[in-house]
């Protein structure tokens, strides 16, 4: 094993975040171990570090100095599994990852994946974490597009960060997320539409149109009835989310309270209770039960205090 220097080292290169020198002196430790005849563990600690190192690499970006504070860059563990969704919605997730695995067989006959994604639905239903989970999937990192941000008063300014944006999305691996996006999608013929509007739609639409990227590009809104008929069919793919069914919210709480390895409780009641409810309010409210019994010193989450923290969820609409 590791020798006491080594373990001591790696702890010191850790806590000082100095990741260069944590990765060279794993890599010295997968020698030594290599040396001791444990190929195996030497070449899994070579497999972990080869892997951070990549990772390490594709989320490195100089952005702009325009662009400061407004792509907001995150490194995602979610998996497809972390997602409670109907059957559907599933499939078409699981073809956007295969298409982008097979994006070079595509491109043999003429053709490109799907990566231009528009979701819609009301707050709280799987949108954000639909992005997360496809950059989770891919290995990518999840960049943030700040649209409240990129909106300034200033006449053509709005479009010029766009511009650049759309720069770093040909330039920059990742999953490009465009959240609160009708915020500059907004329909054109509104009465209350003002001439910069147009042109940053304009713009952006321009822009979608003429990428051509490996990227993926997801669109979230909440409100899709507000956005420009133009916008829908430059995205490959358009996913409508809805509160969740009551077979959804039931394997939505088991997930969540299979994490705290209590007894799953009698939930028939914590169903009804949950109806018109959002996944973020269900997943909150099964957090605070939760809670509720590791503070209590208790060792199940009890279907009185669960339907209890659900009336909560409910009772602030």
């Amino acid at each position: 094993m590791a020798t006491a220097d080594q373990v001591k080292a790696l702890i010191k290169s850790h806590l000082n975040e100095d990741g260069e020198r944590f990765h060279t002196l794993a890599l010295q430790v997968a020698a030594h171990e290599a040396r001791q005849g444990h190929n195996s563990l030497a070449h899994e600690i070579k497999t972990l570090v080869d892997k951070a190192r990549a990772r390490q690499k594709q989320g490195i970006v100089k952005f702009p100095n325009e662009l400061s504070g407004l792509i907001l860059t995150t490194e995602s563990d979610e998996r497809l599994t972390s997602i409670v969704l109907n059957e559907a919605h599933k499939m078409r997730i699981e073809r956007i990852l295969h298409e982008f695995h097979q994006k070079s067989t595509l491109k043999q006959h003429g053709m490109s994946h799907r990566r231009k994604i528009l979701l819609s639905g009301p707050p709280g239903t799987g949108k954000t974490l639909t992005a997360s989970v496809i950059a989770g999937e891919l290995g990518l990192p999840l960049r943030t597009i700040q649209v409240d941000r990129l909106v300034t008063k200033f006449m053509g300014e709005t479009a010029a960060k766009l511009r650049q944006i759309f720069d770093v999305i040909r330039e920059s691996p990742g999953v490009f997320l465009f959240d609160e996006f009708d915020a500059i999608g907004g329909d054109r013929g509104r009465e209350n539409d003002v001439g910069e509007m147009r042109r940053v739609l304009n713009s952006f639409l321009q822009f979608i149109e003429s990428d051509s990227s490996d990227n993926i590009i997801v669109a979230a809104t909440n409100n899709a009835h507000l956005l420009d008929r133009a916008l829908f069919r430059r995205f490959d793919d358009t996913l409508y989310y809805d509160l969740p069914s009551p077979k959804e919210r039931e394997h939505l709480i088991g997930n969540l309270l299979a994490t705290f390895k209590s007894k799953k409780p009698e939930i028939k009641g914590a169903i009804t209770a949950s109806e018109g409810l959002s996944h973020a309010d269900i997943t909150a409210a099964c957090y605070d039960s939760i809670k509720g019994a590791i503070l209590g010193n208790k060792k199940t989450v009890t279907a009185k205090s669960l339907k209890m923290h659900l009336e909560e969820r409910k009772s602030a609409y």
